[in-house]
């Protein structure tokens, strides 16, 4: 099946200033995010900060559980289905709302996001990898699947291999802020494993795994280059432009993981980022 985006919609008022303030976001909280898709045409790019724009907003809901989240993630729900229904009260959704129009955005991956995100809200332990794979197909892979909606695609394979580059991002997230999560008495790695290579969780917690924890690491790491190496393969099914983006962000993300396998332990000090400099190489590199 061959998707290509309907004919653009004529310019809402405000919609320029709403771009903006989508763009404003995604470079002040998501800086991989934003210079990954920075070159992407103006239509496109405005269209994937709105969705990073939606989901973080739905992510914050979360970062401190309480009945003021459940609350919360009701009300981004509400929100979600206003804007479906054309009432659009706020820059993210304007041009959120334009973007599922445009690019024919299924409204049940907008809601599986918020879904994945109300895990939170019920989990805070995965016993097998089946179980966080599933969480992860929501929070990570359902954005995959919207991101090649709006990029445009030739064949429904894009969308299988955007699901497995979710996947694998979001393993690498996962590693990278493990030290974040555990402040928060959040495990996302599977339990079942953690015991096969003798890490404890109350050891983890406390930033301090005992020698199981490098080969742990090395585990998940192949885990996640398996799946990147297969995930990126979306790149043939999507426009060389948007190709060059994705391999952008994809390429951030494999020098973090790089850095985590030098120093398993580094992640349970501090979070690993790339400099300015070295994510500038890497996008010089993914267009040559």
């Amino acid at each position: 099946m061959r998707f290509e985006p309907a004919a653009a919609s004529a310019a809402l008022p405000g919609l320029r200033e709403a771009e903006r303030a989508c763009a404003d976001l995604a470079r002040r909280e998501a800086k991989n995010f934003y210079w990954g898709f920075i070159a992407l045409p103006r239509d496109r790019r405005n269209a994937i900060y709105a969705l990073y724009g939606f989901a973080r907003q739905v992510d914050d809901e979360v970062d401190e559980p309480g009945a003021g989240a459940e609350a919360g993630i009701a009300e981004q729900r509400r929100r979600l289905r206003a804007c479906l229904a054309g009432d659009r009260g706020d820059p993210v959704m304007v041009v959120l709302g334009r973007a599922v129009e445009r690019y024919g955005i299924p409204a049940a991956e907008l809601e599986a996001l918020i879904d994945g995100v109300e895990m939170d809200l019920r989990r805070r332990r995965y016993e097998t990898w089946a179980e966080l794979q599933s969480y992860c197909r929501l929070v990570a892979s359902m954005v995959g699947r919207m991101c090649v909606r709006i990029f445009g695609f030739g064949d429904d394979k894009a969308l299988e291999h955007a699901d497995e580059l979710g996947l694998a991002l979001q393993l690498i997230n996962i590693l990278r802020d493990v030290a974040e999560d555990a402040a928060m008495d959040r495990v996302y790695l599977p339990a079942e494993e953690l015991r096969r290579f003798g890490v404890a969780d109350a050891d983890l917690l406390a930033g301090s795994p005992g020698p199981g924890w490098e080969p742990f690491v090395r585990f998940q790491a192949e885990r996640a280059r398996s799946l990147y190496g297969s995930g990126l393969r979306v790149c043939e099914y999507i426009p060389s432009s948007s190709a060059a983006c994705v391999r952008t962000m994809a390429g951030i993300y494999r020098r973090i993981l790089d850095r985590i396998e030098a120093d398993p332990r580094r992640p349970l000090r501090q979070r690993i980022s790339l400099s300015p400099a070295a994510k500038l190489r890497v996008a010089l590199g993914s267009w040559l």
